[in-house]
């Protein structure tokens, strides 16, 4: 399903949807009222979205991984896999696994750390405690209150922002945004801020700032080489973006919904366009992960990572929640 143009302007249809947005955002304070958060006895930080689409957070929640690995933390990451069929608690084995099993972003946290997959958030986190995990980072789950955080970090696309600030039908928002602020201890916003994120956020909030970054190898290897771009992403504008940020010449583009299942026929269709064209297939890791093995080695790849700047409150932060392993 893609996100309606209206979710980004305070028209008539946002306006009609809003008793259906009161209703959903009073159901969710309900649920999470009946909740207790569950203490797993390790420290938990959360990396979630204010909004429903992608923002950009996966890439975030490995980069704050490594950082933790290098102060010698041995952190799990905790999934609930979405869009996969896989329960849980379970490990994610990227060998073994696939995103049918386990969802597409569960496979590449895997690349990074330990990963569980677990549509319940606090047996997730007992089951990763168990294997040894001295810290837990959650990918989504700010309105899950299923279990007890130390650290809430939001993470923003700065094009889109919080588009009309009405909640889900009538606009983007998971929740009422002043209730997902007053629960968050950092903000992170990803790419140029065009929406004026940073004007809506809470003084004092620890604000950092990230630009998607193509490693120097990618960077070169297609610059300058017409490419045939195809992606089931929250945003796919944004991947075509970076493609011809690096220099690639985006002469084609397929679209599909976020997290799309790829058939075999749309594959053979998609690659079929690129040899007749002469164009190179390339897609995301999102996307590579949900291909067949015979379809990702006739496919370019292109891994981001983040150039950061304003990271400095993040990082102190992240090091109180977590003490570097023996500082505790």
């Amino acid at each position: 399903m893609r996100e309606p143009s209206f979710w980004y302007h305070d028209g008539a249809a946002a306006r009609l949807l809003s008793p259906l947005s009161a209703l959903y955002d009073a159901l969710g304070r309900r649920r999470a009222a009946g909740l207790t958060p569950f203490s797993c006895g390790v420290p938990v930080i959360c990396l979630g979205n204010a909004t429903s689409g992608g923002t950009g957070k996966t890439p975030v929640v490995i980069d704050l991984a490594r950082r933790l690995q290098m102060r010698g933390v041995l952190v799990h990451l905790l999934s609930r896999g979405y869009k996969g069929r896989e329960t849980g608690p379970h490990p994610v084995n990227p060998m073994a696994d696939d995103a049918a099993r386990v969802g597409d972003e569960p496979l590449l946290l895997a690349r990074a750390a330990p990963t569980w997959v677990a549509r319940d958030r606090a047996a997730g986190a007992r089951a990763a405690v168990a294997a040894g995990a001295q810290a837990i980072l959650m990918d989504d789950g700010l309105q899950n209150p299923a279990l007890k955080r130390d650290l809430n970090v939001l993470v923003v696309d700065g094009a889109r922002g919080f588009g009309n600030r009405r909640v889900i039908p009538a606009g983007p928002l998971r929740a009422r945004l002043d209730r997902t602020l007053e629960q968050v201890h950092a903000a992170v916003v990803i790419g140029p801020d065009r929406a004026g994120v940073a004007d809506r956020l809470p003084a004092g909030l620890a604000l950092a700032r990230a630009e998607v970054a193509v490693d120097p190898v990618t960077r070169t290897r297609l610059s300058g080489v017409r490419v045939f771009a195809f992606c089931g992403i929250g945003r796919p504008d944004k991947f075509y973006a970076t493609l011809r940020d690096i220099g690639a010449e985006v002469a084609a583009t397929r679209s599909f919904a976020d997290h799309h299942r790829y058939r075999p026929s749309e594959l053979t269709g998609v690659l079929e366009l690129a040899r007749r064209g002469g164009l190179t297939p390339v897609t995301t890791e999102k996307d590579a992960a949900r291909l067949p093995a015979w379809a990702q080695a006739r496919v370019e790849v292109v891994p981001i990572g983040l150039a950061w700047t304003g990271d400095g409150r993040l990082d102190s932060l992240l090091h109180r929640a977590v003490p570097a392993a023996g500082a505790a």
